[in-house]
């Protein structure tokens, strides 16, 4: 059973600093792009940063660059999501997502994963 299950989120200042992670299960993690993408009420869900089965390749939106920072450890199944400086319009749900045979630019780009955790929730206030 494939399983991406989320963690890491919560409430923090402007400013702070989140570690997500996403935990896979039931799938070779090694086979796949992974990436993280961002939903706000209201709004269409954002392919935030993606990276390739290897790690050699990532994507960052224009609206996170800088700041955030994705990487995986394929051994331990884990992809991860460093969030800096976060602001208030950060806040939103932020889920995984997994996908095979895909580059990383195209997977955030064009919202496109096959396999999608619940989500965990990211809110910015003071």
């Amino acid at each position: 059973q494939v399983q991406l299950v989320e963690s890491g989120g919560g409430l923090v200042q402007p400013g702070g600093s989140l570690r997500l992670s996403c935990k896979a299960s039931g799938f070779t993690l090694n086979d796949h792009t992974m990436g993280w993408f961002r939903q706000v009420p209201g709004k269409p869900r954002e392919g935030i940063s993606c990276i390739s089965s290897s790690g050699a390749s990532t994507y960052y939106a224009d609206s996170v660059k800088g700041r955030f920072t994705i990487s995986r450890d394929n051994g331990k199944n884990t992809v991860y999501l460093q969030i800096d400086n976060l602001k208030p319009e950060d806040t939103g749900v932020y889920t995984c997502a997994g996908r095979f045979g895909t580059v990383a630019q195209n997977m955030c780009v064009n919202n496109r994963g096959t396999f999608w955790g619940q989500g965990t929730q990211v809110t910015v206030s003071s």
